[in-house]
């Protein structure tokens, strides 16, 4: 039997990619300011994500999730964040069409501070020192002082999340997003690159559409879904502490809710059954995702989706598939199989960015976006192979005009990397290739809609 869940309840549970603070007071100092904060998001907009989950689940919409693979203290800008979430738009456009069906839209958001490392330390030149783990820990800064774990360092990443989730609501909800800005979120070098034209194309037929609609009377004063939009954020549940401090209890459920984010999940590297985030994330009742590598057995996955998801909720389980472009095609239709055949309720995401990071000639941590490219390609032939659905993905991507990718129609080369490098953890993809990216896999989607389409067709002759 599993013991009975309370928000401290991982502690008693082993735990991996913590960080050794050196003050054990200090930090109990900020969990208690932290409890006092007001939360960041609400259990019923964690409940309005959970609901349009299950219609992924279901494979009536498709999720999008993508922003910075680590936020930053120095680079936090406005200019940053509307950046991110216009390219956010801009891809959700080009996927709806492509599906024609909802596109649920997550930013990796106000949160997404702390990483998960390889190594515990880092050594340069013959010193060592710890590793950094992100902003919300430690500094990027080779030096002891900044890698030293600081609890300080938390007040100000729920600061930034705050101020990041304000800015993201008046978007969102403010006429930033509405469907007749289509044009206006063409920006810059994207609007000059082959996707910024392809973009081009498909914003002139929506404005026609939303011309033939205001004709019969739908426009953004009487139809909401075309003024505003939907926006959830999500982040890794990394570092516990914070995570607890920032749970708290429904009101009107009685329920317990994770209130630093809509969506938290749970990396490749911490995902032990009897480990601490597991531990923690059964209890919450948020959405919950998890990310599926090469090395998962399916008869563990069965464990886990037991442990995470024991109601069997549609809407509540992401499993994010991150096996490399080598690896999808022959590790991931074990996995599909033992979650069809037990009738679990997930929705399957592709985040192609984990399993294929590679070092350049130049020393630069970078990806191909061909081998991304692949992955995703391999994501939907497996799910068709198999008759599940493929629905959504997960990319590290930016607002920025960043190198840090290699390929796409930019032909961004190895030695190009140093141009515009600014990640101070992993490569991002940058706005154009992301766009472009959006595009490949809606014509994907376009396949697949016509495949069901015949295979239905058929089943009813």
């Amino acid at each position: 039997m599993t013991k009975p869940w309370t928000p401290d309840s991982w502690r008693a549970r082993p735990i991996k990619q913590a960080p050794d603070y050196p003050d054990a007071g200090a930090v109990e100092a900020v969990e208690r300011t932290l409890r006092n904060y007001p939360p960041l998001v609400f259990a019923g907009e964690a409940r309005r994500l959970k609901a349009l989950l299950a219609d992924v689940a279901d494979g009536k919409a498709f999720l999008l999730q993508g922003g910075d693979c680590a936020e930053s203290f120095a680079e936090f800008h406005p200019n940053n964040i509307r950046d991110t979430f216009r390219v956010l738009l801009q891809m959700a456009v080009v996927l709806t069409f492509g599906a024609a069906c909802p596109v649920v839209k997550v930013g990796r958001l106000a949160g997404q501070f702390a990483k998960p490392r390889s190594s515990e330390v880092e050594v340069r030149d013959g010193v060592t020192l710890p590793a950094y783990r992100g902003d919300i820990i430690n500094g990027a800064e080779f030096t002891a002082e900044a890698r030293r774990p600081d609890p300080q360092r938390m007040i100000q990443a729920f600061s930034q999340s705050a101020a990041t989730l304000n800015l993201l609501r008046a978007f969102a909800q403010g006429g930033y997003a509405d469907l007749h800005r289509v044009h206006a979120w063409n920006q810059g070098f994207v609007a000059n690159s082959p996707q910024g034209e392809q973009y081009q194309e498909l914003a002139d037929r929506l404005s026609e559409t939303l011309d033939f609609m205001a004709a019969c009377g739908l426009t953004s004063e009487t139809t909401r879904e075309i003024r505003e939009t939907d926006f959830f954020t999500s982040h890794e549940a990394l570092l516990l502490p914070y995570e607890q401090a920032m749970t708290r209890i429904d009101s009107t459920s009685g329920d317990w809710y994770d209130c630093s984010a809509h969506l938290l999940w749970i990396g490749d590297r911490t995902r032990q059954l009897d480990g601490a985030h597991v531990e923690f994330l059964r209890g919450v009742k948020n959405p919950v995702g998890m990310k599926c590598g090469p090395s998962l057995d399916p008869a563990d996955l069965l464990r886990l989706i037991d442990r995470l998801n024991p109601a069997n909720e549609a809407g509540r389980l992401t499993l994010v598939s991150r096996m490399g472009a080598d690896k999808v095609e022959a590790k991931l239709p074990a996995l599909i199989r033992a979650v069809e055949r037990e009738g679990r309720k997930v929705v399957w995401c592709c985040d192609p960015m984990h399993g294929n990071t590679v070092t350049s000639s130049t020393g630069y941590k970078t990806r191909s976006f061909d081998r991304i490219l692949a992955e995703v390609k391999g994501f939907f032939a497996v799910h068709a192979a198999e008759g599940s659905y493929a629905g959504g993905v997960h990319f590290e991507m930016t607002g920025q005009d960043v190198t840090e990718c290699i390929g796409g129609a930019q032909a961004i080369t190895e030695t190009g990397l140093a141009d515009r490098y600014h990640t101070v953890c992993d490569p991002r993809l940058n706005a154009s290739q992301a766009l472009e990216l959006s595009f490949l896999i809606a014509d994907a989607l376009k396949k697949e809609r016509r495949s069901q389409q015949l295979r239905q067709a058929s089943a009813a002759e």
